[in-house]
């Protein structure tokens, strides 16, 4: 099967992004840090198009979803295969536990952080403003459609997720670069955790 999504990170938010890939028609490719064999009831809970693969497989694709916890992203990127114009979605959240607050991170964006271990990626941030059960459930609700928030430097790569998310049925909200959109799509920032639909 050759993927159209990898996804690095097999929990809530992981399996919540492939299963709306799949719905959509694209096969995935799921990891996380234990390897393949750990993933028999993930994959069976995805059903048909998912497959387990290590991180370096899912990052073969040509989308790229990074949802591990903030922990593990330098490791998870460091361990990867230099990319080669591949588009990452930054879907983590930089957050200390057990406070749940923002994590310090010395005055620079999560986004930025991860576009530089990525530096040949184009890095989209997008999947992280929603609570990973509302982000599972359906798009559509209250009358409207769930609002995903999406920005990155890179405008092409930002205007092909804004397209996918409208047709994953979310509404794409378009915030621009990463020094203003990502700022406020970041753990604390002002859309991060708010439920927002777009009506009519």
């Amino acid at each position: 099967m050759t993927p159209t999504a990898g996804i690095l990170g097999a929990g809530t938010v992981g399996k919540a992004v492939a299963r709306f890939f799949l719905a959509a028609g694209r096969n995935v490719v799921i990891s996380n840090s234990r390897g393949p064999d750990s993933l028999g009831e993930v994959i069976a809970e995805l059903g048909a198009g998912a497959e387990a693969g290590t991180s370096a497989q899912a990052a073969q694709a040509p989308l790229v979803v990074l949802a591990t916890p903030w922990t593990a992203v330098e490791s998870t990127l460091a361990a990867l295969p230099p990319w080669s114009g591949n588009t990452l979605v930054d879907a983590t959240n930089a957050i200390d536990f057990p406070a749940f607050s923002p994590r310090d991170l010395k005055g620079r964006l999560s986004t930025q952080i991860v576009a530089d271990a990525v530096p040949s990626a184009r890095v989209v941030k997008a999947f992280n403003t929603l609570a990973a059960t509302i982000l599972g459930a359906d798009p559509v609700a209250h009358g409207g459609r769930r609002v995903l928030f999406v920005s990155s430097d890179d405008p092409s790569a930002r205007l092909a997720i804004v397209d996918l998310v409208d047709r994953l049925g979310f509404a794409a909200v378009d915030l621009g670069g990463i020094a203003e959109g990502g700022r406020v799509q970041q753990f604390g920032g002002g859309v991060s955790g708010k439920e927002f639909v777009q009506l009519g």
